[in-house]
């Protein structure tokens, strides 16, 4: 049994596998464990739909109500008030996963989107069309700590982050899906309505799987409901592996009983280990908005229309085309997560991330001077294709993997909150400015404070950020008490033992 071998050799870690490789799972080895990623990753699909369909419908809302269209503070408004729900929905969303479990919270997210999608797409007027998107929010909230949660805690460790980053994939997959739609429904009559309303759809195929999916394991043992957690585990692992997965979760809950763990809030920030990894995952979930994702994928149709691509068709079809990128990034970043690891990952995406934004605030100054060659308009399309290539398989996926597993099993509902909640905050901020910004400073001078804030994010990346590629829970755990109380010891040693 793993109670017996010592940390270095619960299941799941590199050691263990290496002297049991029969024991090692592949990706699609079990079609249960993609299967229960898949029905919870449909919570990424309304995730990424309904952040991604407001930049097509904000053109025909704008048509339908003129003084929308004079106004863009409105506009800002009704883009970011679905960011103001996910916060909201996020703050709230980590006490219902901790106390009421994943199953629930998945189910109010899907009732926010249903509720939310049906109001816009009956609104009468721009303020219901707000109403609604701050409930779809709440879902987007809910969904953008639950699914990753979810997800995190039936795989095995050894893909793990390939799952995570799968449902990042259907979060780029719904933006995509969005801006399909959006130019499917161009010349159908109640465009924007169709685009806002069609999310109710997927919401509502979950909720009927959601009868069927079984709670996460990890909280169901946490909870001390022993038997339904090993009926689900035994679906994920064959024996005897099953078995030493069992006696890991068995430690954990005997250790934890003996501490009397009573989670607080204020524990977040007085314990120094988990202050530490709520500082790496918030600030990764920070500089995930700073560095523009929310301005590139929310008003990519405006920028492009600002570098010269004046018509509503031209300027959604080429935003298709950078939301297929998106897509398409995300599938090689779920390929490299579990390969090159994460914190290479996140450099390198962030390092593109930063020559993009060069070309893209280099081309939309000259616009911005006077200068319409279509030439300029082109490399300003170029330098936000190249953005999202670079941004899509690291710094979209990192943060929320990264989210998901380096907190301890009492406090991962709590802090995935909380870092979720920043993300949404700075989103807003972004989607809210942004606009503004360009119309008083320009909007090539607008992408040069993003590139600063680039250049900031990789040095972030390289001080605060540990690799956590292969490791157990448990192992992610002692690299954050290690930093905090054992300076003197070499904390990289369990992550060169995993990458071996």
């Amino acid at each position: 049994m793993v109670a017996d071998m010592g940390m270095s050799m619960n299941a799941g870690t590199s050691d263990y596998l290496k002297k049991y490789p029969e024991r090692r799972i592949s990706f699609f080895q079990s079609s249960y464990i993609v299967g229960v990623s898949f029905a919870a990753g449909i919570g990424g699909l309304l995730f990424g739909y309904d952040t991604g369909v407001i930049s097509g419908a904000l053109l025909y809302i704008n048509e339908e109500f003129e003084y929308v269209k004079k106004s863009y503070l409105l506009q800002e408004i009704i883009v970011s008030m679905a960011l103001v729900g996910a916060i909201f929905g996020a703050a709230i969303g980590g006490y219902i996963n901790d106390v009421f479990g994943r199953r629930i919270a998945t189910i109010i997210a899907d009732l926010s989107f249903i509720i939310g999608s049906v109001i816009m797409a009956l609104a009468p007027n721009p303020m219901l069309i707000i109403v609604g998107r701050f409930l779809v929010g709440l879902g987007v909230g809910f969904a953008s700590i639950t699914a990753p949660l979810y997800i995190a805690e039936v795989s095995p460790s050894e893909i793990r982050g390939g799952l995570v980053s799968a449902n990042c994939l259907m979060i780029t997959g719904g933006q995509f899906l969005s801006y399909v739609i959006n130019y499917g429904l161009t010349r159908v009559p109640g465009t924007w309505r169709w685009m806002l309303g069609l999310a109710a759809t997927p919401a509502l195929i979950q909720l009927v799987l959601m009868i069927f999916l079984p709670e996460s394991p990890r909280w169901l043992y946490h909870k001390n409901r022993k038997e339904e957690a090993t009926t689900v585990l035994s679906k994920i692992y064959p024996s005897p592996r099953l078995e030493d997965e069992i006696a890991i979760l068995e430690d954990h809950l005997e250790q934890e009983s003996k501490n009397k763990v009573k989670v607080k809030f204020s524990d977040v920030f007085k314990l120094k280990e988990i202050r530490l990894a709520f500082i790496c995952g918030a600030g990764l979930q920070a500089f995930q908005q700073f560095v523009g994702i929310s301005v590139i994928m929310y008003y990519s149709p405006i920028i492009i229309q600002m570098a010269g691509f004046k018509s509503n068709e031209s300027a959604l079809f080429l935003s298709l085309v950078v939301s297929a990128l998106n897509a398409a990034g995300t599938i090689l970043g779920i390929y490299l997560i579990d390969i090159a690891g994460r914190k290479k990952l996140v450099i390198g995406s962030l390092s593109g991330v930063v020559g993009a934004l060069i070309l893209l605030s280099v081309s939309c100054i000259i616009i911005g001077n006077g200068n319409k060659r279509q030439v300029f308009g082109w490399l300003a399309i170029a330098g936000l294709g190249v953005y999202i290539l670079f941004f899509a398989p690291g710094m979209g996926p990192v943060p929320w993997t990264m989210n998901s597993e380096i907190y301890p099993e009492e406090y991962r509902g709590l802090c995935a909150g909380m870092s979720a909640t920043v993300n949404w905050i700075s989103s807003v901020i972004m989607s809210t400015s942004f606009l503004s910004m360009a119309e008083g400073i320009g909007l090539g001078q607008s992408f040069l404070i993003l590139l600063g804030v680039a250049v900031l994010a990789i040095v972030f990346v390289i001080i605060y950020m540990p690799e956590t590629k292969g490791l157990t829970f448990e192992e992610v755990a002692d690299i954050w008490n290690q930093r905090a109380y054992e300076k003197d010891k070499n904390i990289e040693s369990i992550v060169e033992k995993a990458s071996a």
